[in-house]
């Protein structure tokens, strides 16, 4: 299973673009193999778009200043580099292939902002995929919400396999029941009976965020084929 995490910077690129860039996220997720894509900062209206585009479903959770949505989503349709993340946020999760079972979600603070994790179970005893966008600053609370998050998903997991990715916010994630199978910078996969099946992969997104997307292959420690 090729698992692809990405932090979407509210949907700018890193040269200011003064224009709305649905287009261009679209059609680099569309054209990267992944199976699992673990989106953090996307404009909440986006995951619905994306997912008809990449043959995937989806499962969204809203993060922060959602307040007012509709009046946000015009002002940052229209001037997105002004709002930045006043846009609104959200993490969502797109699944190509396998179908999805079940969705949970677990509230990890609401000061300084508003952190979510959320998580997927693919259906046939396949593994439970968790979302996680940490606090920024300091290091202590996005390591709190990182502790969280992966307690959470075991819980949720109950035996099965685990995975939580995301954008942790710290450069060296630890967790209680998971090792780290790859990463860049701040954006990282963990797994709970994973394993890594090869190096990760940093795919051409241009100047789009400024998060390099990362891919990596996990399998089941036992075994040494693909879901």
């Amino acid at each position: 299973m090729r698992v692809l995490t990405w932090n979407l910077f509210h949907g700018r690129a890193t040269v200011p673009a003064g224009r709305d860039l649905l287009a261009e996220f679209t059609a680099a997720l569309v054209s990267w193999d992944w199976d699992v894509a673990l989106l953090q900062e996307v404009p909440p209206w986006w995951p619905a778009h994306l997912a008809i585009a990449c043959q995937a479903q989806a499962r969204t959770a809203l993060t922060s200043r959602n307040l007012l949505a509709p009046v946000r989503r015009r002002l940052a349709e229209r001037h997105p580099d002004l709002m930045r993340s006043s846009g609104g946020g959200a993490n969502a999760i797109l699944v190509r292939g396998a179908a999805i079972e079940d969705h949970r979600r677990r509230l990890l603070r609401v000061w300084p902002e508003r952190r979510v994790c959320h998580a997927v179970a693919l259906a046939g005893d396949g593994p439970w995929i968790a979302n996680l966008h940490a606090q920024v600053r300091p290091h202590a609370r996005a390591r709190a919400d990182i502790a969280h998050a992966a307690a959470a998903t075991l819980r949720w997991a109950d035996g099965r396999l685990a995975l939580l990715g995301g954008d942790f916010n710290v450069r060296d994630p630890a967790a209680d029941g998971f090792e780290r199978l790859g990463g860049d910078g701040v954006d990282h996969v963990l797994g709970h009976g994973l394993r890594a099946g090869a190096s990760i992969e940093l795919p051409d997104r241009g100047t789009l965020s400024d998060h390099r997307p990362v891919i990596v292959t996990v399998l089941p420690r036992e075994l040494h084929g693909s879901y």
